[in-house]
């Protein structure tokens, strides 16, 4: 390989000079520079920060129960396991070291703001499940209901035999659905309801609607896949951030 090339294709160099260029023609460049970007302010807050050394202990800890987990205990399947994945015991190591840093940067970083968050996503984060009955006439579906409400027939009974839209085959059952987009007429009944409720008549689209509470789920903080998410956004919103202040010279 020559010493100004950058990798090689079928014998051929080619130089950083033409990746570039490669990428500029592609208009993958912004991805590319965007990347170098990310991972440069990541590696300058991970040597600043002292607060985010981590016990070399719990890293070989880390270590032996990844090598127990992918049956890696035996030193020969480790180092083949290393060749054939390019890494050095000694990149190995900083990946995990890297890994326990970085999540403790993201906890630094989102949970001062985790709560306050929450509080302003939580209209869109809580779920509803709704089953719906929907006619073209408000007469009817008002006919429908009190059959309904005095017993004369059940709710997927009507659904079936009058709903027009194509989700009564499943008794009109729409699914999990998120408050915070429901239509505010609908989202002011629902938040009175509780399950078996009906709500309606509501004009929807020229429609009319009749809706039954299923189930209410309201969003939480215990909730360890929503709260990750979470703290996922807010820490590439910060680390957005930390991009767009950056001033950037490309030189070719």
């Amino acid at each position: 390989m020559q010493a100004n090339s950058f990798f090689t294709v079928d014998s051929q160099p080619i130089t950083f000079e033409q990746a570039l260029k490669y990428l500029q023609s592609s208009g993958e460049m912004g991805n590319f520079v965007g990347e170098i970007l990310r991972q440069h302010i990541l590696e300058q807050e991970l040597l600043s920060r002292e607060e985010l050394q981590i016990n070399p202990v719990i890293i070989e800890q880390a270590i032996i129960n990844f090598r127990l987990e992918q049956q890696l205990t035996e030193p020969k399947v480790f180092e083949q396991w290393l060749t054939s994945n390019n890494l050095t015991y000694e990149s190995f190591h900083h990946r995990f070291e890297k890994g326990f840093q970085l999540e403790r940067l993201k906890d630094e970083i989102t949970l001062p703001k985790l709560q306050e968050v929450f509080i302003e996503k939580k209209i869109f984060l809580d779920r509803v499940v709704l089953s719906r009955l929907i006619v073209e006439n408000q007469e009817l579906l008002e006919e429908l209901k009190t059959q309904i409400e005095e017993g004369e027939a059940s709710f997927e009974k009507l659904v079936q035999e009058y709903s027009i839209t194509e989700d009564k085959i499943f008794n009109g059952m729409m699914g999990l659905l998120s408050r915070g987009q429901l239509p505010d007429e609908l989202r002011a009944a629902v938040d009175l309801a509780s399950p078996g409720d009906l709500m309606g008549p509501i004009e929807i689209e020229k429609n009319w609607c009749l809706f039954r509470m299923e189930q209410c789920i309201s969003a939480s903080l215990s909730d360890e896949q929503l709260k990750e998410t979470l703290k996922n956004e807010i820490f590439e919103q910060w680390l957005t951030q930390k991009i767009q202040e950056k001033e950037v010279q490309l030189t070719m």
